[in-house]
């Protein structure tokens, strides 16, 4: 059964099962096939781990189930997106409303502010599992925030039993740090409950997004399958990032969860215990921002309905020494309106 179908399934189920009624009544997410413009967003490093940047669109291939893509706009890091035009050129991502975008440009749809920056999403974990270093926890996020760059927006959503929207998606630093210092530990874990609706949120906007969750691991409430979350934030493109307070040895089986969603998805997990690999994680994971790069492209026929397989090849001399980390496909029926 496809993924999506099955979460349809399970969202009508939790909608009489009376643990997550209230969210399914008021904002059931419904569903709809689609094959829209893919956002894929990757990192590029050398044998030692280094980040490789100034890579130009010339010297990326885009390859979906071995069908070459020809690629939309393509952006570095928070620098401007570009707009890639039909003879390969390329120029500033347009905005609406401009003189191209009135000439019927093919982009003319994209907001240029749309693409630039990272709409990070952070799902901050405040259950009974939390509440020995809950403090800790909360330092660890409010430095974070406040050392991410200018041009992100972000969002604080804290879950234990139920979702808590604390700081809706913006560009304010101390809003969202007011809202995560609002937050207080206690009830069950519904993490993957909590995550679907995240990932049902980030799906709306435009744009590069990630999602990062800060857990100790554990979930004893959720209604929801992890692999389900999983082929949703597949399909819909989005980074998961996991830090959990847990040792990778200890939970074994929450240790495995974490590695498969956030390697399936572009992302990265990390096992930090204390406070100081917490804030080392954060530190990477706003380096990884940092150095990424985004590229859009809508895809060219193919008769696959299932799973499409992207590859991304780096087409420079070097370029096979390089290591690319990104997202390794999508399914293009169905996501969230």
């Amino acid at each position: 059964m496809n993924a999506v179908k099955r979460i349809a399934l399970l969202g009508t189920a939790l909608a009489v099962s009376g643990t997550l009624a209230w969210i399914w009544a008021q904002e059931r997410p419904t569903f709809r096939i689609k094959v829209d413009m893919v956002v894929v967003s990757f990192t590029v490093t050398d044998s030692k781990g280094h980040y490789i940047n100034g890579l130009k669109p010339s010297d990326v291939k885009i390859l979906e189930d071995g069908i070459a893509q020809k690629m939309n706009t393509f952006g570095e890091g928070n620098k401007p997106p570009l707009q890639i035009m039909a003879d390969g050129s390329t120029q500033p991502l347009m905005v609406a409303g401009s003189d191209a975008t009135e000439k019927g440009n093919a982009a003319s749809d994209l907001r240029t502010d749309a693409f630039v920056g990272t709409n990070v999403f952070v799902l901050f974990d405040t259950s009974n599992y939390m509440y020995r270093g809950f403090v800790y926890a909360s330092d660890a996020i409010a430095d974070f925030i406040r050392g991410l760059d200018r041009a992100d927006s972000v969002a604080v959503y804290t879950f234990s039993r139920n979702l808590s929207r604390v700081a809706p998606l913006n560009h304010d630093r101390s809003q969202a740090i007011f809202g995560l210092r609002k937050a207080v530990a206690g009830d069950d874990a519904a993490l993957y409950n909590g995550l679907l609706l995240g990932l049902r949120d980030a799906a709306k906007i435009p744009g590069r997004k990630v999602i990062i969750v800060f857990s100790n691991g554990p979930d004893n409430a959720s209604m929801i399958a992890p692999d389900d979350v999983r082929a949703v934030a597949e399909d819909e493109g989005i980074p998961i990032y996991v830090i959990s307070t847990s040792e990778v040895n200890k939970d074994p089986v929450s240790s495995a969860i974490f590695k498969r969603i956030s390697t399936n998805t572009g992302g990265k997990a990390y096992f930090a215990k204390t406070w100081q690999k917490q804030v080392e994680a954060f530190e990477n994971i706003r380096e990884d921002l940092g150095n990424s790069y985004t590229v859009t492209y809508y895809p060219a026929a193919n008769t696959n309905e299932g799973f499409r397989k992207i590859t991304i090849d780096i087409t420079s001399d070097v370029g096979h020494k390089y290591r690319v980390r990104a997202r390794p496909g999508y399914r293009p029926r169905g996501g969230f309106e």
